[in-house]
């Protein structure tokens, strides 16, 4: 009988063909000099359009939400007009997209550029070494002055994307104008009026005390004794937050104002977030149904208004109706403990890679120049918001104020703009610029931004700068995490629900310290460490 490899086998047989490809020199690029030039180099014009005066053609690979194919978008029109570069797409759904990529990388068959690909810190670091990925920073340097500008401007940018070795093998999405690291709380604005409630909980204490007053006074007026006062899904919708009323910035691991690492559950600041969720849980405020139900079952509650305090973007998304500011965003609370409170903030860094050019690209410099583009106030509007006269047109030009126009289609305007821009439901190079929503903010936006303002910034840090780790790093935490994360998550449930009474943290503390909580300190704190001493460059 003619035996089969096992798909996962066939992976790694490919992995491995792939590296010694690399190994032998397959890449057209030296990655130990930040790329040679190749021989389209000296017909790149270095501002300006075209690009080049005789068109080109460049592959790329992408992930693909279903509004449109690529090569009907509007955008890649417009921009191949200009450029003198047409791309041809090789898209995958979003769901599958991550086993795709794998197996494009074990193959060797490369599209010429990565485009919102979500390269993780590993692969970059992994596929660059090997020339897989070509370095970037010389190529920066002559061939992208709105990325050097952005970098030069934004040191602790450009050491976030700058690998162990130095290389920059791909480029981030930037806003530097973000403030949420994870959703915020919300407080349900039509219960605070029921209840007569002016002045916010600023402590545990007011905090309980209110969700108390909801479970027992009917704020939602149906006669039931069904109000939920606070929920979530096995607490990874609040836990960020309510930690940082003990002065912690995220529920692994994070610096502190100092830089000093610290692995959050073993934190005394983490024993006390238990405490208190115990005792919500005990009083039968913190949903029983939140280590068991679903998002959508979480959100069915808000819709039927039986939720005082829940979690999401936008609080209309929970509770639904149209957007509207009566739901205000949870302050961070006030406990006394030691440099509380706080809260997490986002770097304005896209986490995972979003471009990368291959080392068998045959035009580096004109794809650089090509994506360059998107970093300055002309390509960002095109790629975000389409080209002028088909969704919005300029009010006042000189001070990049714009306005809505009707959606050609007669139908939604997001939907609309899904069809002739790839920025719709996934992360793509570029940089949030204010002036390119000039004129375009809602009233929701513009509320949005007052309450983070007054509510989150005065206590907001970035949790943990992005760093890259390396191979034997990367190796050594995702062993260790892997069962401490389970160990974890499991003692939170129990200690919680009051399965395991809090006078067992001593030994509860012990054993996450014997499954290797201090080397994970101890990594992340060399990581931290090295990317605070790296030059700016």
């Amino acid at each position: 009988m003619r035996k089969y490899l096992k798909p996962w086998a066939m992976i790694l047989c490919l992995s491995l063909f792939a590296s010694l490809l690399a190994a032998c020199g397959s890449s057209s690029k030296d990655a130990s000099d930040g790329g040679q030039a190749s021989k389209t180099a000296e017909n790149v014009h270095k501002e300006g359009f075209p690009i080049v005066d005789k068109p080109i053609t460049l592959s790329v690979f992408a992930p693909d939400v279903g509004s449109a194919k690529w090569d009907t978008m509007q955008v890649f029109k417009d921009m191949e007009k200009q450029s003198n570069i047409k791309l041809t797409f090789q898209t995958v759904p979003v769901d599958s997209f991550e086993t795709k990529k794998n197996l494009i990388f074990a193959s060797g068959d490369l599209p010429d550029i990565f485009y919102a690909a979500s390269l993780t810190p590993a692969e970059q670091v992994t596929y660059g070494s090997q020339g897989t990925l070509v370095p970037l920073e010389k190529l920066i340097d002559e061939y992208a002055p709105n990325i050097k500008k952005l970098l030069d401007e934004n040191p602790e940018v450009r050491k976030s994307i700058t690998t162990p070795d130095g290389h920059i093998y791909a480029l981030p999405y930037v806003d530097k104008g973000a403030v949420w690291y994870k959703s915020p709380l919300y407080y349900n604005g039509s219960f605070l009026k029921k209840l007569g409630v002016t002045k916010l909980p600023e402590t545990p204490d007011e905090l309980y005390n209110y969700l108390k007053r909801v479970k027992t006074e009917d704020p939602n007026g149906n006669g039931k004794a069904d109000e939920i006062p606070l929920t979530s899904t096995k607490l990874k919708d609040i836990r960020v937050q309510m930690l940082g009323f003990w002065g912690i910035y995220d529920e692994v691991y994070y610096a502190d104002k100092q830089g000093k690492v610290h692995y959050t559950p073993q934190e005394e600041g983490y024993k006390e977030y238990l405490t208190f969720l115990n005792r919500l849980w005990t009083d039968n405020l913190l949903d029983h149904e939140t280590f068991s139900q679903t998002d959508e079952q979480k959100k069915a509650k808000g819709k039927n208004n039986q939720v005082a305090l829940f979690n999401d973007w936008l609080p209309y998304f929970m509770l639904g109706g149209e957007p509207n500011t009566a739901n205000p965003v949870m302050a961070p609370l006030k406990t006394g403990f030691p440099d509380s409170p706080v809260a997490a903030k986002s770097s304005g860094i896209s986490k995972n890679g979003t471009f990368a050019i291959s080392g068998t690209n045959p035009a580096p410099e004109a794809t650089m120049r090509w994506v360059d583009y998107q970093y300055d106030y002309e390509g960002s509007t095109l790629f975000n918001q389409g080209p002028e006269n088909l969704l919005w047109k300029y009010k006042d030009k000189e001070n990049h104020v714009k306005e809505w126009l009707p959606v050609p289609d007669g139908g939604d305007r997001e939907n609309y703009r899904g069809k002739i821009t790839p920025n719709y439901g996934i992360t793509t190079p570029g940089v949030s610029l204010p002036e390119v929503s000039k004129g375009l903010r809602s009233d929701i936006d513009e509320w949005v931004e007052k309450e983070n303002q007054e509510k989150i910034i005065p206590y907001a840090k970035v949790p943990y700068p992005n760093v890259f780790l390396t191979e034997a790093e990367q190796s050594e935490v995702t062993s260790l995490l892997s069962d401490l994360n389970n160990y974890v998550e499991q003692m939170e449930a129990k200690f919680v629900t009051g399965q395991e009474s809090l006078s067992g943290w001593d030994k509860y503390k012990a054993q996450v310290k014997k499954m290797g909580s201090d080397k994970i300190v101890e990594i992340y704190q060399a990581a931290y460490d090295r990317w605070d001493q790296q030059g700016s460059k």
